[in-house]
């Protein structure tokens, strides 16, 4: 039992993190503190003055827990990591987890290569973003590729330690003339000069690389200058379809070096961060500066910033953007100071391996281009605000229109089950969840009923529940466990029966839990709800209506889409499976050699060794198996492979 008094006289005086959980035990709130002992006993305090978000949060407070860190640096790690876990409900919560591409040069290797990626990993390759766009990522990697004559294989090269090319057996290579090793298509369309071969040396295959690299800096006016020469030479050639593939290159390069604004004389990276709030809606427009060239922009929404002071709010931002994003920038440029700024940037240099430094302009041009991400900022909070109210109607707001229509106290996490079968043939259940209006697909959960033979919908229904529900209520779970939270409200696709079923349950396992049947028409249509043993009538135009047939209509699909799957596996099983050593190769062989299994179990051994990919061995195998086979009766009709 949680004895609260004593739980706050045990509190360490040393950093840490704490999580609070409400009465069904699900955290809905994780924050950070320099000492566990002050920050926490603050929260319980008669005098204590808080935000009413705070304080909201605090009356749904049934218990707390801790981990204490070495530093504070460690617990801003840990806080983060927990939130991004948990998705705390009174938590400031980036809603967008974004991943930037980045174009990789792998330098490591004998013949490097560019390559699409959205991780930045601390190996020997050189990284060029982030990018905002991952067609235009592409559309430069091929234009280099094609223009430098670059390799965009995933071949192995080796080179021995003398740097000539050699094989996977340590000899030379050479320009191979047996079909195995001939070089590629891309070899003979002219796009890769095939070092797999060692067509190119090391050397020459490096000077259009580096003349690629040079591009990816900045460094286009000699890229354009040679393509114009080109260009020009094959139009006096009168070689107009060549003069016109340079013509579309220049036309690319100009397109992407359009983006890229000059915003300053010195070549740093920084990103530019301007925050636009209303009410609990909130924007952040970030400038990606790379070079001190504006390469892109994006923007954030946040939920849960009423009450925040704008430095807090940029601090929650600044944590959740970098724990996601492999590039650090050398500088953040913010509208004010942010809350905790010496930690969060001590843990910035630390994952940079540089010194990353805070700054507010007062004046000048990053101050201009402070103002600029203001005002776009705005201009999208301004354009998307009605979209955010509609999407909160549709969830949050339908959520909170069935919790009224049932009469209950709270209604944040929603479990819905169905049963798919073909006249009791591979029953299977389906385990659905919403949570505040929407889907939580990575709780959904398949079931395989085992204990009913036959159509009963009611015993597989039995099964499944009491299986969800005693592996939530079985001793050591995983937090991450999607069976160890328990719903608020539980969802069966049906009426009475269904309901009955559930309840039962439920009481044999000493579960409170409000149950609730999805009741339809003759049609097929959900028409109301059945709760507390009578049916409620419900408005369908309203959104609440409208969720229960989303949720109604995702369950089975989700029992379906799974039943459909058990199908397609048994169906493509065939006696052949049960042969030792014939595998799905051989199988294949056989099934296209032979038009029945009748065929293949009369088929002599030399017969069958005869077949292609098959051997000696796997030919007598197949001989013995229906020579032994005891249920099997050869020159049966109709049984086909």
């Amino acid at each position: 039992m949680f004895n609260l008094s004593n739980e706050l006289k045990q509190l360490p005086d040393k950093p840490g993190v704490y999580l609070m959980h409400d009465s069904s035990d699900v955290i809905i709130y994780v924050g950070k503190a320099v000492s566990l002992k002050n920050r926490v006993r603050q929260y319980f305090q008669a005098s204590r003055k808080v935000t009413p978000k705070i304080e909201k949060m605090i009356s749904h407070i049934a218990w707390f827990e801790y981990i204490v860190t070495d530093s504070e640096l460690e617990a801003l790690v840990l806080e983060n990591n927990l939130i991004k876990e948990h998705s705390p409900r009174y938590n400031t919560m980036l809603k967008d987890d974004k991943t930037y591409p980045y174009i990789k040069a792998t330098l490591g290797e004998p013949f490097p290569r560019l390559l699409f990626s959205r991780q930045m990993k601390n190996d020997k390759s050189r990284y060029f973003g982030p990018f905002t766009s991952a067609a235009a990522v592409r559309e430069v990697i091929e234009l280099l590729n094609n223009m430098y004559h670059l390799r965009n294989c995933n071949r192995t090269i080796a080179v021995e330690s003398s740097g000539k090319l050699s094989d996977s057996d340590g000899s030379s290579a050479k320009i191979p003339t047996d079909s195995k090793n001939r070089p590629c298509l891309y070899y003979q369309l002219k796009t890769c000069p095939a070092p797999c071969v060692g067509a190119i040396d090391r050397d020459a295959y490096r000077e259009n690389f580096d003349k690629a690299l040079r591009f990816l800096q900045g460094e286009t006016s000699e890229v354009i200058q040679d393509l114009k020469h080109n260009m020009k030479q094959a139009s006096d050639e009168m070689n107009f379809e060549e003069a016109a593939i340079y013509r579309d290159r220049i036309d690319v390069i100009k397109r992407i070096t359009e983006k890229q604004k000059i915003t300053s004389d010195e070549n740093e990276d920084r990103d530019v961060l301007a925050l636009a709030r209303s009410g609990d809606e909130a924007v952040m427009q970030v400038f990606f500066i790379r070079n001190g060239k504006l390469l892109g922009r994006e923007h954030f929404y946040l939920t849960g910033v009423e009450y925040e002071k704008d430095e807090d709010v940029i601090s929650s931002f600044i944590k959740q953007m970098y724990s996601g994003t492999p590039y650090i920038p050398r500088e953040i440029v913010t509208e004010c100071e942010f809350s905790d700024a010496e930690t969060i940037l001590d843990w910035l240099s630390s994952k940079r391996e540089h010194k990353v430094y805070a700054v507010v302009p007062s004046r000048g041009s990053k101050r201009r281009l402070l103002e600029l991400a203001k005002k776009n900022a705005y201009m999208i909070l301004i354009k998307d605000s009605e979209k955010l109210r509609d999407e909160k109607r549709k969830t949050e707001g339908a959520m909170d229109e069935i919790r009224t229509l049932l009469g209950l106290d709270n209604l944040s996490r929603v479990e819905s089950y169905d049963i798919s079968h073909i006249n009791g043939f591979e029953t299977v259940g389906s385990m659905v969840v919403f949570e505040d209006g929407k889907s939580k697909k990575n709780d959904y959960r398949k079931f395989r009923i085992r204990s009913v033979s036959g159509p009963d919908d009611y015993g597989s229904m039995d099964e499944l529940l009491t299986r969800r529900f005693e592996h939530g209520l079985r001793e050591g779970l995983s937090e991450g466990d999607s069976f160890s939270h328990l719903p608020d409200i539980i969802f069966m696709d049906g009426g009475k029966g269904q309901v009955n079923v559930c309840e039962s349950v439920l009481e044999k396992l000493n579960l409170s839990i409000p149950v609730c049947g999805m009741v339809k028409d003759d049609h097929h249509r959900t028409r109301g709800l059945y709760f507390h043993n009578e049916e409620i009538p419900i408005d369908t135009h309203s959104e609440g209506f409208h969720l229960i047939t989303r949720i109604q209509d995702e369950t089975h699909r989700f029992a379906i889409e799974y039943h459909k799957q058990i199908r397609s596996k048994g169906q493509v099983h065939s006696i052949l499976d049960d042969i030792p050593g014939i595998g799905p190769k051989r199988r294949l062989s056989l099934m296209r050699a032979y038009a029945s299994i009748d065929d293949i179990a009369n088929s002599t051994e030399d017969e069958l060794a005869s077949v292609e990919g098959m051997d000696r061995k796997s030919a007598k195998a197949v001989v013995e198996f229906f020579s032994h086979h005891e249920h099997y009766k050869p020159n049966q009709p109709d049984n086909q492979a």
